[in-house]
């Protein structure tokens, strides 16, 4: 292309963001510029570093990448994010679109997937991974696409915050949960924070008892996404 591009990478596992560093890297044309864990740093990065193009998992520890993106769009109309996610369901894809995302790859795509959704993304288009693609299709033959039905509350909390809040109603302490999940203890209680903003309660007592309310307490293989 030409030009190198200033990237910003946001994940909060520090190997995830040194193997799309090394990646993106190599071809010359995309330099990353700054790093963050969470949105919060993201955000302060953004307004430091102003990069062009900004690539960031859709499941951060204080905010979901999706808010965001509609903040960094709010401050800049101009910034190009990428998500990244584990998951290509049709909420979680379409969300990412109304954000203002240009691109969604899955975790578990490969780098020339990633380096083709940055180079179309930086040239000005849109970039959606073959799996993403396929289910918005689905759903525009369905002719459902506009008229996405509310999901449950708890269908807001990512699959780490529903894993979080099955051992916070254990009775688990967030150096148990940290150790468990290896995690760091702020980490932990900033999942705890998120999941109380997401669900509408202001301690633990009440997260636990929506917990229990919704049948989150405990893992099965079946059941609302996979809790039940």
């Amino acid at each position: 292309m030409g030009v190198s591009y200033k990237v910003l990478l946001v994940d909060d596992h520090t190997l995830v963001r040194e193997g799309i560093r090394a990646i993106i890297e190599r071809s010359g044309d995309f330099r990353v510029v700054a790093e963050a864990s969470t949105a919060a740093e993201a955000v302060e990065a953004c307004t430091k570093m102003s990069p062009e193009l900004v690539i960031s998992n859709i499941e951060l520890p204080d905010r979901s990448g999706i808010d965001l993106t509609r903040e960094l769009l709010r401050e800049n109309k101009s910034a190009l994010v990428i998500m990244l996610s584990r998951s290509d369901d049709e909420d979680t894809v379409i969300d990412a679109l109304r954000s203002g995302a240009r691109g969604f790859v899955l975790k578990n795509a490969s780098s020339a997937d990633l380096m083709e959704a940055l180079n179309t993304v930086a040239r000005g288009g849109s970039y959606f991974s073959s799996e993403a693609s396929e289910r918005l299709m689905a759903r525009i033959r369905r002719g459902d696409f506009g008229s996405r039905q509310t999901r449950p509350v708890w269908q807001k909390l990512t699959p780490r915050e529903l894993e979080v809040l099955r051992l916070v109603s254990a009775g688990k302490s967030s150096k148990q949960i940290a150790d468990m999940l290896h995690l760091g203890v702020e980490t932990v209680r900033s999942y705890r924070k998120s999941m109380m903003k997401k669900i509408g309660v202001s301690n633990v007592a009440s997260l636990v008892q929506f917990a229990i309310s919704q049948g989150l307490t405990r893992w099965t293989q079946r059941g609302p996404g996979s809790y039940t």
